[in-house]
């Protein structure tokens, strides 16, 4: 008879790497599928204060984008984006569709977004003449566990080569406290 003391071993060796790169697998999806619903609540959660007010100022907007940023902890490896524009449908006979204000959070910086009276769009189903609307962007670019590296530096091998994952959510909600919601220095 041989000695089969081995056989385990070799066994062992073959089935490792494979369990491993599962487990770690999981991890990633299960927390990119976390990240994501993240994402969604920090711009449902902005759309809905906005909403709820009767009028607003820039100093207030800001305060509620710098909010949603913080949904997004623990996850640091990239900063999210929030864009949120005011948006009126005119009364005209071929509604047009008007921002009229608009503001954007990134990197943890506030500014205006889009100017007074561009032209943008809103879904056919909300073309309504003469509703306003909030539409809030939410975006995240998620990068994997393993294209990370800390303090930004560079990543050399397989994870150089795969690009970061874009989540975002659109949101559109009307004002529920008045007709519309008029922020004076949301543009300046």
């Amino acid at each position: 008879m041989s000695d089969r003391r081995g056989i385990a071993a070799v066994e062992f060796a073959f089935v490792v790497p494979l369990l491993l790169s599962l487990y770690f697998v999981t991890m990633e999806v299960s927390q990119a599928i976390e990240t994501n619903k993240k994402v969604s609540r920090a711009g449902s959660m902005v759309a809905d204060l906005i909403t709820q007010q009767q009028t607003i100022k820039a100093a207030e907007v800001d305060a509620v984008m710098k909010i949603a940023e913080s949904i997004l902890q623990p996850y640091n490896r990239s900063t999210g984006k929030i864009f949120i524009t005011a948006i009126q449908v005119t009364d005209e006979a071929s509604p047009r569709v008007l921002v009229v204000w608009s503001r954007k959070y990134i990197k943890g910086s506030a500014t205006p977004d889009l100017a007074k009276d561009t032209v943008t769009t809103v879904p056919d189903a909300l073309r309504t003449k003469g509703a306003f609307l909030i539409r809030v962007v939410s975006e995240l670019d998620y990068k994997p566990m393993i294209t990370w590296a800390a303090e930004d530096k560079p990543v050399l091998g397989l994870a150089a080569a795969i690009d970061p994952v874009t989540m975002d959510e659109v949101y559109y909600l009307r004002p529920r406290m008045s007709q519309a919601i008029p922020c004076d220095d949301c543009q300046t």
